[in-house]
């Protein structure tokens, strides 16, 4: 700390300070590039993001999570799980921030410091990587993202992280995953645990006695029966002459993180209106609609109320030190020890660094089918019902006995 005031001489602290004022924040540079997503102009988003994913430095992660999305937006799978490799690799290096750069961070604003990414977005990377594998049909690949899942569920579990950064989507993923290769022990494995994460995922009670009974646990069966009276069992889960249709759907946006508006050295988030809020599927001259599994947007609130302690005592930290390098200022100058302060604390904005190209919810459809070929559609719908004109038509599925067939789709507006 003495050492970065000391070579913080007022001209070079003040330089540094105005031009910090005039660089754009991660939400400015990535806002164009969204913009055309919700467009569907891939071609624009991609060459507006990929400079960004590809420069080292302090954002690139959050950088390389926007920018595999958008490869999977725009139907890149093979170039999004290359991207996303790369993030998982960068997301589990070891935090290392220089004395100085820390110093930084407390004098000027948070952004000074390596993203790092929040408990759930590194875990939704590999949920990703999945979900990437599946529409490929490459369900050995799926299955290797499912135990570094688990590892990762395993480990942030030993750091006593709360529940809603333990990101139940990627459990329920991984239990589909399991599902999918008959490994039905492990799939009720997967499904009680994400289940214990989140008791409220619309299909969970379903899932539960499914796979306890495919998993031949009969006392757990029974007990999940007497639980969740609700729930009929049908004939057809346990038909291995079926197969099945998945459809993964994620919906709208995330919140935005934004300058909050009582203090402005503080992230706030803002809600993206999404006039898609579920998806319908027609199939086989009927019609089946979307359940939500997991709330990106609740899990993102959660986080960043949980981290409202530690940036409240970095920002007092960080006023201490602003007075203090003030005021070696103006001992030399009283007038530029008075501008120093001023600057300082202009400069001091709020991070709002975050993975924005995350959907607000992921939803699914789960549809037993007798093996062949099949035509979907897919197709947006508002709050109300109404047609938003969204839809993913034309798409021939092959259905197979005993297999599931995964598609994956995202509304934007």
């Amino acid at each position: 700390m003495k050492l970065f005031l000391q070579r913080l001489t007022p001209v070079v602290g003040l330089f540094l300070i105005f031009s910090l004022l005039g660089c754009a924040t991660y939400q400015n540079k990535v806002q164009e590039a969204r913009d055309a997503l919700t467009r569907r102009e891939y071609a624009t988003a991609l060459n507006d993001l990929k400079p960004l994913a590809e420069k080292e430095g302090d954002d690139q992660l959050v950088y390389l999570l926007d920018y595999g999305v958008a490869l999977q937006i725009a139907g890149k799978i093979k170039e999004s799980n290359e991207v996303f490799l790369r993030a998982d690799r960068l997301a589990e290096q070891v935090d290392y921030q220089s004395v100085s750069r820390f110093a930084g961070s407390l004098a000027l604003n948070e952004e000074m410091v390596q993203y790092k990414g929040d408990t759930f977005e590194k875990i939704f990377v590999n949920a990703y990587l999945a979900m990437n594998f599946l529409e490929l049909g490459q369900l050995d690949d799926a299955l290797v993202e499912a135990r570094r899942i688990n590892e990762k569920y395993l480990k942030y579990r030993a750091d006593e992280k709360k529940k809603f950064e333990l990101n139940s989507f990627s459990k329920y993923l991984s239990a589909l995953i399991w599902e999918a290769s008959r490994s039905y022990d492990d799939a009720y494995i997967a499904y009680n645990e994400a289940y214990k994460i989140d008791p409220t995922i619309a299909t969970i009670h379903e899932d539960l006695v499914r796979s306890a009974k495919l998993a031949r646990r009969m006392d757990s069966y029974q007990d999940w029966k007497k639980k969740f009276p609700e729930v009929k069992e049908d004939p057809s889960w346990y038909d291995k002459n079926l197969g099945e249709l998945v459809v993964i759907y994620q919906q709208g946006w995330g919140p935005r993180k934004v300058p909050s508006r009582s203090e402005y050295r503080f992230p706030a988030l803002m809600p993206v209106y999404s006039e898609t809020q579920k998806a319908r599927l027609t199939i086989a001259n009927k019609s089946y609609l979307s359940r939500e599994v997991y709330d990106v947007q609740g899990a993102a609130i959660e986080t960043l109320k949980d981290d409202q302690g530690i940036l409240v005592a970095k920002r007092l930290s960080g006023l201490a030190t602003k007075a203090v390098l003030s005021d070696q200022v103006r001992q030399k100058n009283e007038l530029l020890g008075n501008l120093t302060w001023i600057a300082l604390n202009i400069a001091d904005r709020a991070d709002v660094r975050q993975w924005s190209t995350l959907p607000q919810t992921i939803q699914t459809i789960r549809l037993p089918l007798a093996p062949g070929q099949y035509q979907l559609h897919l197709e947006g719908l508002s709050a109300s019902d109404v047609v938003t004109g969204e839809n993913l038509e034309g798409q021939v599925v092959d259905i197979k006995a005993g297999q599931k067939k995964f598609i994956i789709w995202r509304s934007l507006k």
